[in-house]
């Protein structure tokens, strides 16, 4: 269960979209959430990296992370091979 308050504003906006598709506003919340759960959790995961201190990671090592969590494969072609690539955020 989760509960959260919204701005005024954004909550009449998703009151008038739930009543104009008959849907609960609660749908939409979790398809918010899920869509996006991916992106923030990398988000905050490189700025909390950032802030350590740590420095940026090369794919392989971004694969390495969170390959297991996302099924993302970590072996590379060979031309990936000869490069080398870092993750960074601007």
């Amino acid at each position: 269960m989760l509960s959260i308050r919204l701005d005024p504003a954004i909550e009449q906006r998703l009151s008038a979209l739930a009543k104009r598709t008959g849907r609960i506003k609660s749908y939409y919340a979790r398809e918010l959430i899920e869509g996006n759960i991916d992106d923030l959790e990398d988000r905050y995961l490189v700025e909390a990296r950032l802030e350590n201190g740590r420095p940026s990671l090369t794919s392989r090592q971004v694969q390495k992370e969170l390959g297991a969590s996302y099924g993302i494969s970590t072996r590379r072609s060979a031309t990936a091979r000869n490069r080398s690539y870092l993750v960074r955020i601007s």
